[in-house]
This record gives C-alpha cells, structure tokens and sequence, in this order.
C-alpha cells in the first residue's frame, strides 16, 4: 500500500494528512477554508487518491499560512506515499476544460522541486477566497514533493472555472505520472538509478 499520514504543527497551524495513492478517489476533508477544499475534493476524485486532512489555523488573520501549509505537509505525504518510485511512469501531463476554461498541468516526479505557474486569474477573489493562494498552495506541495510542475491556464473568463480546471488537469496528471507502469518491472524511471 502506497500510504502515509504526516502531521506538520506550527504556531500558525495544525495540520494532519492522511493520504492513500492507490485509493477510490474519497475526500475527508476539515480545514475552514470551503473553497478549498472544493479543490482538495477534486485532485481526490480526478487523481483517484485517498485524501484526509484536518487543518486548523489562524484564519483570523487570514487562509495564506493555512492553504500554504496543506500543500506543504500534502507534499510532504506524496513523498512518503510514493516511496523509491520505482515501477511508476515519473511523467504525468492533462488538460481540462471546464466551460470555457481551459487548463494544462505536466508533471515530472523527479525528485527536484520546480513550479513553472502561468496563471492570470480574471479577479482577485473567487468568493471568498483570495486567488493568490493557489500559488502558494502549489509552491508549498511542489518543495516538499520533489516534483517539476508546469501549469498553464490558457483561457478562461470565470476565476472559478480557470481555478477549478487547475486543479483538474493536477489531479489527473498526478495519477499518471504516480501510477504503477507494467512495463518497468519495478525499475527506477531514471537513467540515474534514482529520482
């Protein structure tokens, strides 16, 4: 079983995850931010995963150090979960619409963290949530997965959708590149010998 529970405590936040690779695509899911965890819902179901997480933080002052630390400490249980990654394809790319959004996200589980984010949401705001943290969401999970991730909004008019086809097209290419390739025969996807 490709699983781990981590938990990251801080004096802004409290965070447990729980994460299963090879899951049924279930989201139970407790962090105060609602908006968010429409997202997590998605990378759970599209990403065929297990997710978990309870998260509580100083929300008074505002949801940066608590989404920032969810991507953390999810990044943190992907590595955990995916082990020596041998036997997976590494490489991992979908695009998802949404309406009249549009998004792609390419991933290399490649054991250095690099986020390329071109991203120009059409408000500031979707609802409640300041769209500025789905940067800070993705940055976090990247350093502490060890994972390349390229994601590029091409079009959209609703910050909603452009969001929400974001997380999508993650989501799928991360259940891609995590997935065991029958072909490998257990091998490292690396000339390396490692990632």
């Amino acid at each position: 079983m490709r699983t781990a529970e981590v938990e990251r405590n801080t004096k802004e936040t409290q965070i447990r995850v729980k994460l299963n690779l090879d899951g049924k695509g279930v989201a139970k899911l407790a962090t105060g931010i609602p908006f968010l965890e429409h997202m997590l819902e998605q990378v759970a179901r599209h990403g065929m995963v297990d997710l978990d997480i309870e998260a509580k933080g100083d929300l008074h002052i505002d949801a940066h150090h608590t989404v920032e630390d969810i991507g953390i400490t999810l990044g943190q249980a992907f590595v955990k979960a995916a082990g020596d990654k041998s036997g997976i394809r590494r490489y991992g790319h979908a695009y998802v619409p949404l309406d009249e959004a549009l998004s792609r996200v390419v991933i290399d589980l490649s054991g250095r963290p690099g986020l390329s984010y071109n991203v120009k949401f059409t408000r500031a705001l979707i609802g409640e949530f300041d769209a500025d943290l789905v940067h800070e969401f993705f940055q976090g999970f990247v350093n502490h997965a060890l994972v390349t991730l390229h994601i590029d909004n091409l079009r959209g008019d609703n910050a909603h959708h452009q969001c929400e086809t974001m997380f999508k097209a993650f989501a799928r290419a991360l259940r891609m590149a995590a997935e065991p390739d029958a072909r490998a025969q257990g091998s490292v996807p690396s000339t390396k010998g490692s990632l």
